[in-house]
C-alpha cells in the first residue's frame, strides 16, 4: 500500500542491463531509520555479494549520521545484512555465478514503514551499447516533442 521511495540508483540502469529484480529487507539501527526518514543515503556505489554461510550483505550504502544522535550513532559506512528467504539467495547466488551477473541495488523504499531495498541481477554493458541507448533515448525525446532531425 504505502511506498515512498528514498532514493534510486540512476546509474544502474545506464552502466547495466538488469536482469530480474527482487525485493529485500535491511537490518538497519535506530539511527540510520532516522537519517533515512529525512531522506539522506547514497547508493550509487553499493554493491552486494552472498558469503559462503548463505547471507547476503551489502556494502557501500552510505546513511549519514543522525544529526540530533548522540555518541552511539551509526557508522555510516557499514556492510548491512539483506533479509531473503534462503531458497532467494541460494537462486540469486547460483544465478550471479552461472551467467556472470552482478547484484546491485536499485531503489531504497519504505513500505509499510519498513525499508526495503530493490536489488537486481544485472550484467555489465559495454561502451557501444550505452551509447546506442543514449542514441535511443534522443530519438524518443525529439519524436516526443517534434523536433525535426
Amino acid at each position: 500500500m504505502g511506498m515512498k521511495i528514498i532514493a534510486k540508483n540512476k546509474r544502474a540502469g545506464f552502466d547495466f542491463h538488469l536482469v530480474e529484480k527482487f525485493e529485500a529487507g535491511l537490518v538497519l539501527q535506530g539511527t540510520e531509520v532516522k537519517s533515512l526518514r529525512s531522506g539522506k543515503v547514497t547508493i550509487a556505489e553499493a554493491h552486494i555479494t552472498i558469503d559462503n554461510d548463505g547471507e547476503a550483505w551489502v556494502y557501500n550504502i552510505k546513511i549519514p549520521h543522525y544529526e540530533f544522535g548522540n555518541i552511539n550513532n551509526h557508522q555510516e559506512d557499514r556492510k548491512r545484512k539483506l533479509l531473503l528467504n534462503a531458497s532467494e539467495i541460494k537462486y540469486i547466488a547460483h544465478e550471479a555465478k552461472v551467467q556472470r551477473l552482478t547484484i546491485i541495488p536499485t531503489i531504497i523504499y519504505f513500505k509499510e514503514s519498513r525499508v526495503k531495498l530493490e536489488i537486481a541481477l544485472a550484467k555489465g554493458k559495454k561502451t557501444h551499447d550505452k551509447r546506442a541507448a543514449q542514441q535511443e533515448k534522443d530519438v524518443k525525446r525529439r519524436l516526443r516533442s517534434g523536433d525535426d532531425f
